[in-house]
């Protein structure tokens, strides 16, 4: 169901043509340093991709891909893209991308089935991105190394904001904290997952939560994750299991954890075929893109992706991502972010 945070006494400090400034100018900016940070070459991407050949993002399994008849193919069926998680690694093959190289793309999603609420809209817009690897790199020291990059341009971009509109003061911790999904539950055994990140992320501002996708030892999974692109499985050194994880800052309008990215290096053969196994999805091995990775067709490769919006919503200190984006929101949720002072475009 629906549901919207009201931060008491809520006022956007930028008004409707100043955060379309600040919208374009943190896109051009951070989407430019995130190039150069990891050698990223921009690419098109799909709006929608054929059903059935196992390209599309299934997400945590259950949500409906919005789709429809193509005349010219026999109405074969094509589907909106959730996500480009496993079309990148493709790519990569095709354009015979260098190790240590990679792409970005911006990616425009629907999710028809997603509960709408200050940080979650139908309409999804990130930058999708992929680097081919190394064999020897599938290790936690190379993600950490990743994500550290990564974060290096957040925190730039966040002082680009500053100069434009000096009321919105940095928030961004220098460094960014990580920590195993094992090791939260450990120090907040008695919290929800999302309680747990709150916590976390109060605590040190920006947070990479690593290994999500796995049952920790409480049985229950930090968060769910398809089987067939981030590596959430693989032993690590530190006695946990995978090479993935999701980046957190905190959100002090909402008073909660912002999740901005999810990340990971991604299955290998080994990998796909132990968490085909896992989730008892071991039928999707004859799709296209199973098959060209179990044929070894596909680089070694380490991806995520980066949420536009709610990077704008963060740097812009919004308390609705609809502040930032055209999308459709209940007429109750419009009532009642009006009262509360927000408005939804």
């Amino acid at each position: 169901m629906s549901y919207l945070i009201k931060p008491a006494g809520y006022k956007s400090l930028l008004n409707l043509s100043q955060t379309e400034l600040g919208i374009k100018a943190i896109k051009d900016f951070f989407q430019q340093n995130l190039s150069s940070e990891l050698r990223l070459r921009r690419v098109t991407a799909p709006l929608f991709v054929l059903k059935g050949m196992g390209i599309n993002d299934d997400l945590n399994g259950v949500e409906r891909a919005v789709t429809f008849p193509i005349k010219d193919l026999g109405d074969a069926k094509a589907e909106i893209v959730h996500s480009l998680a496993k079309w990148k690694r493709l790519t990569l093959a095709d354009y015979q991308i260098e190790e240590g190289y990679g792409i970005y793309t911006d990616m425009n999603a629907i999710r028809s089935d997603e509960e709408l609420d200050n940080l979650h809209s139908l309409y999804v817009d990130q930058w999708d991105w992929e680097r081919a690897m190394k064999p020897e790199e599938r290790t936690i020291d190379f993600l950490k190394e990743i994500v550290e990059r990564i974060y290096a341009a957040m925190v730039r971009t966040e002082y680009l904001v500053y100069e434009m509109f000096p009321a919105i003061k940095p928030q961004l911790p220098q460094k960014i904290y990580f920590i195993h999904s094992e090791e939260l539950l450990q120090r907040y055994p008695s919290l929800t997952p999302k309680e747990r990140e709150d916590a976390i992320t109060r605590e040190y501002g920006a947070v990479f939560i690593m290994g999500i996708g796995a049952k920790l030892s409480n049985g229950e999974k930090h968060d769910g994750r398809a089987p067939d692109y981030d590596d959430w499985s693989t032993p690590t050194p530190d006695g946990h299991v995978g090479l993935n994880g999701d980046l957190l800052v905190w959100n002090s309008v909402l008073g909660h954890a912002l999740e901005l990215s999810s990340m990971g290096i991604r299955v290998d053969r080994e990998a796909l075929l132990r968490q085909l196994a896992l989730t008892g999805t071991e039928e999707r091995k004859t799709l296209y893109f199973h098959q060209r990775l179990l044929n070894d067709e596909l680089p070694q490769s380490i991806g995520g992706g980066i949420g536009q919006s709610r990077l704008c919503m963060f740097y812009l200190r919004k308390a609705h991502i609809g502040e930032i984006q055209s999308s459709i929101w209940p007429d109750e949720m419009r009532k009642e972010a009006r009262e509360a002072g927000i408005y939804l475009i």
